[in-house]
């Protein structure tokens, strides 16, 4: 029987179907929010927020579980704990400079221990917190769409609304603040806009590889253009194509998506790099 090809599968199979979706989706953010990290040198911050918002995931696991309350979804809670995250994350910069790696890394350790704290009192087999650590993009439910589409309207709405003072405080901040751009008011949002998009990106390649979909479309795009807006299109597009890509090879190959996405989007990095070096050489 001859192996029936991806794009047969994608007409036939709805879960396929919308795992590809889902992917396009999540790369609208990557692509746009991406680039704002790039450039304002956020990964760090990014890294940590991800990580946390495994504790949302397990208190919500085990609400739902545990207690029965069934609108207590991993997804809200990973929403809740990465937006609170960016927050006081954002808070610490503003105030704590000088300490600010310490406490971030110790909001990430409290993150991970309180979701491992909340499943261990879990009973079962929680197989959402495996799809939500390595990612399952064929796991996304059409309720998960349609939160995903929500998010992703709002995420664009407000960058087409600040762009041009997200830039301001990408580039220079102390000339933003004279002109009288609220930069701290900013810098939040900048950073609730991130965990809403990482929360996007879990969905595709879980909490392990989401920092790989945030910055590496990003970095290749980075590497064609200096202007921020071209680089986000750039990103997008680049972003698009490792999910799509990415779904179709694990197809084939019956690896997990998340990580054959990630995988592509490393070795694309690398080539595009040491192509790029060779070339100003």
């Amino acid at each position: 029987m001859i192996e029936m090809s991806f794009f047969e599968a994608l007409m036939t199979n709805p879960l396929l179907l919308a795992a590809v979706f889902a992917g396009l989706v999540a790369s609208v953010v990557s692509g746009i929010i991406g680039s704002y990290v790039v450039v304002k040198r956020i990964v760090f911050i990014s890294g940590s927020i991800s990580h946390s918002v495994l504790g949302g995931i397990g208190f919500c696991i085990w609400l739902e579980r545990a207690r029965g309350i069934e609108w207590a979804t991993p997804l809200w809670g990973a929403l809740i704990a990465a937006i609170l995250s960016a927050l006081i994350i954002g808070w610490i910069h503003l105030h704590y400079r000088q300490r600010e790696d310490t406490v971030i890394a110790a909001l990430w350790s409290i993150g991970m221990a309180t979701g491992v704290l909340f499943i261990s009192q879990t009973p079962g087999f929680n197989v959402e917190l495996t799809n939500f650590l390595i990612g399952n993009i064929l796991w996304v439910t059409p309720q998960d769409l349609t939160l995903l589409c929500i998010l992703d309207l709002i995420v664009i709405a407000i960058v087409l609304c600040e762009h041009k003072r997200f830039l301001a405080i990408c580039f220079d901040e102390e000339q933003a603040a004279l002109q009288g751009v609220p930069v701290n008011t900013l810098y939040l949002l900048l950073l609730v806009l991130t965990a809403v998009s990482i929360v996007l990106l879990i969905q595709v390649v879980g909490i392990i590889l989401v920092m790989t979909m945030l910055t590496i479309p990003a970095a290749i795009a980075n590497l064609f253009t200096i202007r921020l807006s071209h680089m986000m299109l750039i990103a997008v597009l680049i972003s698009a194509v490792f999910c799509f890509s990415g779904t179709g090879f694990a197809y084939y190959l019956d690896w997990p998506v998340g990580a054959t996405i990630a995988f592509l989007a490393g070795v694309a990095y690398v080539i595009s790099l040491v192509g790029f070096r060779s070339k100003s050489a």
